[in-house]
């Protein structure tokens, strides 16, 4: 409680200060990096201008016991300053701030956060840490660089930063001495710009110095090029099948928007004709619209919440039977296998029988192949209980694999919410964050499908952001902070009639009229579409006879008329098949019927078909017909039922009917299916033997394996953490050892060019080092170093170095004295102690400094300076005597 309380504080007084600062970065840059990433750290440094705007903020993979010496390296690299992140510090332009060891770095309103971190927790990700929070508190202000290093960190926070349209970089996998953090940002699809940490910093200044980059709102030349919109919207139909039109505009927009900042692009026209040229991009703007940012067991307490108050009474009330949920809008599956860990566990605590089917679906087929793999990242460590983790999860190859029971609950579709058929008889249905980005007419929509699905009591789960709208009379509120609802079992049938056929001859109508502008196109379209479906439904049923339009998997496409009677939807997940949704009477007839006609490519009459409708035997004449398609078109056919007594036979038209025999038709059926059946059987039987021999073989390894894999698992993964740390640490000392062999080299110059003889001496007088003038005092060699002082004869004259050195041990002291070689040469002696520290010292240092021509100078002078004395002197002596001898 007390954390929570000293969080807000530090909060508000960030906000508060950042409120009256004016020096705001442009961008605020989150760089991750762990092994290998100080060289790369140091490139980008190097190469990055000193006036940028940005500030810079390093997360880095330390040791939380190592003192870091990033700061002293990096300074080295650049003229900004480099400061060590401390709690509540602001961030400024052209600054760069790095992580202290052993915490984790957020920011809140420019001021970053430090937390503790908690090494009992498990997996610690301080680069995704950090990244999540950069995103949420910067949005499109913020751009997260991964740099060099083993592992994922960093995968999961970019996907937040792409959702909050920042940008991300990674270095490439050829420049990274360590690629796994890179190819695992890479592999998300969500990098903007890949490349080489020496490049980042001017790719960096070219984006931001766009025109784009500095607006705070929309592009008013975006948001009004209507034809612009449109053809984008077409491109990513005709590419993809979805259609966005219906889609938030100020969510496509932004994220448009952002696609031109990044291929560094001016207008909407040149963005269309560079989608055209370049079909990559328009895959990269579908999965960007399309970012699902998920992880397991995302908003941890609402999951409780499901698990200790909903789900157990849902489960009890299926007990025996198949509880089925559905996860619409599933991304890559995290929330899909959540689910299915949650309902295993209850089911496990509550000791009953109940079979689990959960149904998750995603409008994008690359996130549903990839849920279903069923591979994922180290990070997920960091989101599900350890406990949990070790039970459904087997960790391989750097990923953990969800396990066999857990996979085998879950069934993954493609489907399109909005036009696609729903599933039917859910007990739980969760759509969490998909909503958001639908205008309210497909809010609606989507409210109506999910109602029509649920069970009476079913439970709806959706994303914190979303409500059920305008639809109270069909949901009651059970949590309104986590939103979770109940159905109220009232139907609403009408909501759910999709109409796939005008959806398809949309698309139709926009090749023919392709030539003209598309905001003229689009509006011709509808009008002329509204205008012959509004014919058809009025006359239908008066004046048509019931209309089927069905393709060759026997797909119902379009209906014009009244089915009751003759059509019911089967309980269970809606099949959008004619066949299963026929009754008894119609559904052999109409499925050897159009199998028929497609195979044979003709028209086929069935007539007198009995049917008991309305509580009347009625006989009815059955006409499948080809419908007439255009190239590139599928094949589709019309089905056509007739009341003999409304309209007589010879009126049918086209080929002699045939009178209808149940027991002949079913019977050939029967017998084209059994053939169908052998064949299916002989092949599946050869496949299994096959796959038996290969499953022995492969059962026995695999045991092996587990067992193996099991034990490596742990010590991996405590050897993964102790390499990263390791690694850093001798990226630092490496640079120390460069440091110090300048230095040391800086010496031998120092010692060469002064010809000073110098010997050092450790505390026990053992050779450490000396300078090749020594040798003129000394009889030493190279290979001396190592060996007591002792052992060498000098060449000095009435003096004994051993006993001065004792002497200088003993008092801490310094002697200075002449001394002269047996050559005659003349030294001034130095005996120092060796200090380590202050008032620490080990050893001595001794050195002979050359004065011979000190004494050279000084007896010259004394010579000069007698003659000048000694002359005057003399003559004064002679002429005193000759003047004493005068007188005399």
């Amino acid at each position: 409680m007390a954390r929570g309380q000293n969080m807000d504080k530090r909060t508000n007084k960030a906000a508060t200060d950042i409120d009256l600062d004016t020096t705001i970065p442009s961008y605020y840059v989150g760089i991750g990096a762990s092994a290998g990433g100080l060289e790369a750290i140091e490139e980008f440094f190097k190469h990055a201008p000193t006036d940028t705007g940005m500030g810079f903020i390093v997360v880095q993979h330390l040791s939380p016991t190592h003192k870091s010496l990033m700061v002293e390296l990096l300074s080295r690299n650049t003229d900004m300053p480099v400061l060590r992140a401390e709690d509540g510090m602001k961030v400024k332009p052209n600054s760069v701030y790095l992580v202290p060891p052993n915490h984790n770095l957020k920011i809140f309103h420019g001021a970053l956060l430090l937390d503790q971190q908690d090494h009992d927790r498990g997996l610690n990700l301080p680069i995704d840490i950090f990244f999540k929070s950069l995103a949420e508190d910067q949005e499109d202000k913020a751009i997260a660089i991964v740099l060099s290093g083993t592992g994922s960190d960093g995968a999961r926070g970019i996907r937040t930063i792409k959702e909050k349209m920042g940008m991300v970089m990674a270095q490439d996998a050829d420049s990274a001495k360590f690629d796994g953090m890179p190819k695992s940002a890479i592999a998300t699809g969500m990098c903007d710009f890949i490349m080489a940490a020496v490049d980042m910093p001017m790719q960096l200044m070219t984006f931001a110095k766009h025109p784009y980059a500095s607006r705070s709102e929309l592009s008013g030349t975006i948001k009004s090029d209507e034809d612009g919109l449109t053809r984008i919207f077409y491109q990513l139909r005709d590419k993809t099948g979805v259609d966005f039109t219906f889609y938030k505009p100020s969510t496509l927009l932004r994220r448009i928007e952002r696609r031109l900042l990044v291929n560094q692009l001016h207008s909407l026209d040149d963005y269309v004709h560079f989608m055209e040229s370049n079909s990559a991009e328009v895959m990269t703007l579908h999965r960007e619209l399309l970012i699902g940012v998920t992880n397991f067991f995302r908003d941890r307490r609402a999951f409780d919440l499901l698990e200790e108050t909903y789900l157990p009474e849902l489960i009890r009330q299926r007990r025996g039977r198949e509880f089925r949920i559905w996860v619409a809008g599933c991304s890559t599956g995290e929330e899909a296998y959540s689910l299915a860990i949650l309902c295993r566990e209850l089911i496990e605590k509550m000791g009953i029988a109940v079979d689990v089917k959960i149904f998750a679906t995603d409008v994008d087929r690359n996130a549903v192949i990839k849920a279903g793999n069923g591979v994922f990242s180290d990070s997920i460590a960091a989101d599900i209980p350890s406990n949990l983790l070790a039970k459904y999860f087997s960790h391989q190859d750097d990923s953990y694999h969800i396990t066999r029971n857990i996979r085998e609950m879950v069934v993954f579709a493609q489907q399109n919410l909005i036009k696609d058929p729903p599933f039917t008889n859910m007990d739980l249905i969760t759509c969490r964050n998909l909503l958001i980005y639908l205008q309210p007419v497909l809010q609606r929509k989507v409210m109506e499908l999910f109602n029509f699905s649920l069970r009476h009591e079913g439970i709806l789960f959706l994303g914190a952001s979303e409500t059920i709208g305008d639809m109270s009379n069909y949901f009651e509120p059970l949590h309104n902070k986590w939103k979770l609802y109940r159905s109220r079992g009232k139907k609403n049938v009408g909501a759910v009639i999709t109409d796939p056929v005008a959806m398809m001859q949309r698309h139709e109508a926009l090749h023919e009229h392709a030539n003209f502008p598309p905001s003229i196109r689009h509006h011709h379209v509808q009008d002329h579409e509204r205008m012959l479906e509004r014919l058809v439904q009025s006359i239908a049923g008066d004046y048509l006879p019931l209309a089927l339009v069905v393709n060759e998997q026997l797909e119902l496409q379009y209906i014009a008329g009244d089915t009751d009677g003759f059509f019911k939807l089967p309980s269970g997940k809606v099949q959008n098949n004619i066949a299963t949704m026929a009754i008894k009477e119609l559904a052999i007839p109409i499925s050897t019927g159009i199998q028929k006609a497609f195979s044979k490519e003709q028209d086929v009459i069935y007539s007198n078909i009995s049917i008991r409708h309305r509580d009347t035997t009625v006989l009815y004449d059955m006409k499948v017909k080809l419908l007439p398609k255009k190239q590139g078109q599928l094949p589709l056919a019309g089905v056509f039922l007739i009341e003999n007594r409304v309209l007589p036979r010879i009126e049918i038209g086209g080929d002699a009917a045939q009178t209808y025999d149940v027991s002949k038709e079913a019977q050939q059926r029967i017998v084209d299916l059994e053939q169908s059946l052998q064949f299916h059987k002989e092949n599946l039987q050869a496949t299994v033997e096959e796959l038996e021999t290969s499953n022995e073989e492969l059962q026995a390894t695999n045991e092996e394996l587990m067992a193996s894999n099991e034990e490596l698992q742990s010590t991996n993964e405590e050897l993964q953490s102790v390499n990263e740390e390791l690694y850093t640490v001798n990226a630092e000392y490496q640079n120390k050892i460069i440091e110090l062999t300048e230095s040391n080299n800086d010496l031998e110059n120092l010692n060469a060019s002064t010809q000073i003889a110098t010997i050092f001496l450790d505390e026990n007088l053992n050779i450490r080092k000396f300078t090749p003038m020594f040798s003129r005092i000394y009889k030493i060699i190279s290979s001396d170093v190592g060996r007591p002082f002792s052992h060498l004869s000098h060449l000095l004259l009435d003096v004994n170095p051993l006993k001065l050195i004792e002497q200088v041990l003993n008092k801490n002291n310094h002697i200075e004295q002449e001394v002269v070689t047996d050559q005659g040469d003349c030294f001034l002696m130095r005996i120092q102690p060796y200090h380590i520290a202050a008032g620490i010292f080990s050893g001595v240092v001794l050195t002979f400094i050359d004065i011979n021509a000190y004494h050279a100078e000084h007896r010259l002078l004394q010579s000069v300076l007698d003659t000048m004395l000694g002359m005057p002197l003399s003559s004064l002596m002679k002429r005193a005597t000759s003047i004493n001898v005068t007188l005399q």
